[in-house]
């Protein structure tokens, strides 16, 4: 499995039907699912929780928790779900997570972190991977970041997916911890140098697949988040450019590919709203991308709304564009005579 692109766990954002979509545009790309909590997965309803496409492959699950003992349960049942990896949350700072014990506040507890994840590794044959930051509060990033990395591979992991900001739990939101705290890429540079054994992707603030390019001269993989989910159509140039695998999916191929999928789901009683509010961005940049959002926005909220919604957004965009094109011929005439 390649960790060179991937797109980031997102609490409220990538779900089952977000991934499909992803799916859609990219076949390479290591999707992840939204992060659930060892006692969930133990005690919850694990369908609603865990059940996945199977066009979602390769896809990992996100545990939150600090048990060894639940998350070996976890790691096993992520297997028997037919999850392709899992990966512990040691980066998440919401005060949610903090109160129980687990997410970025376990940047203070590298041996702790190292027990669970040595748990999950002797649970099952699935990569066991950590996302983390480069620190919390007042700690000092290097320190921080080595000691969880070291302490982690020790006990047998291979492969990291570092933030690189700190998270601030006192003082901060969590929206505000995904931009204020200062981006140290260097720092993440520095851990793959030190550490070339291990597989090091980068995470936070990449926007572009530009940037994701450049990281790659420092660093093994790159993890794309907000990017990813509100301009989803520059993920149709992932597979050739990340991993030279086919050709780009424009947004037009993506809804196509994506319809077999939507229709499945509307057959099964799943609202066309809980599908769609993914796709918002898709259009960005393109003429009628604002009909396109207003469509899906409004549409498809009303009782029995279908795949016609989809198709009416489509169309508007397709209008847009030829009225553009016709206006720019008439330009250009103009020009010439």
């Amino acid at each position: 499995m390649s960790y060179r692109f991937s797109v980031a766990p997102m609490m409220d954002w990538t779900d089952r039907h977000c991934r499909a979509f992803h799916r859609a545009l990219t076949k390479q790309a290591l999707l992840y699912t939204e992060m659930v909590t060892s006692k969930a997965v133990i005690h919850g309803d694990r369908e609603r929780l865990l059940g996945f496409s199977d066009v979602e492959h390769p896809v990992a699950l996100q545990l939150g928790g600090s048990e060894p003992g639940e998350l070996e349960q976890c790691a096993k049942i992520a297997e028997d779900w037919g999850y392709d990896e899992v990966n512990l949350n040691c980066g998440c700072p919401s005060d949610r997570v903090q109160s129980g014990s687990f997410g970025a506040c376990l940047m203070r507890e590298p041996q702790l972190v190292a027990d669970c994840m040595q748990a999950m590794g002797e649970a099952t044959n699935l990569p066991v991977t950590v996302k983390c930051r480069i620190g919390v509060d007042d700690q000092e990033p290097r320190d921080a970041l080595f000691a969880l990395v070291e302490a982690c591979a020790g006990a047998g992991v291979k492969t990291f997916i570092v933030h690189a900001r700190k998270a601030w739990l006192k003082g901060l939101s969590p929206k505000e911890n995904r931009d204020v705290p200062p981006l140290d890429y260097e720092l993440v540079y520095d851990l793959k140098r030190a550490h070339p054994e291990l597989t090091i992707a980068i995470n936070g603030g990449v926007g572009s697949l530009d940037e994701a390019e450049a990281h790659l001269a420092h660093v093994d993989g790159v993890m794309l988040g907000r990017a990813a989910y509100h301009e989803p159509g520059l993920l149709g140039s992932v597979d050739r450019r990340f991993f030279s695998a086919g050709h780009d999916v424009g947004p037009f191929e993506a809804l196509c590919a994506y319809r077999p999928y939507v229709e499945a789901r509307l057959d099964e009683g799943v609202p066309l709203a809980h599908m769609t509010r993914h796709m918002l961005g898709l259009m960005h940049g393109l003429p009628g991308a604002r009909a396109f959002r207003r469509i899906l926005t409004v549409d498809s909220i009303g009782a029995g709304a279908g795949l016609e919604v989809i198709d009416r957004a489509e169309a508007a965009v397709r209008d847009a564009q030829e009225v553009a094109r016709l206006r720019r011929e008439a330009f250009e005439a103009g020009l010439s005579a």
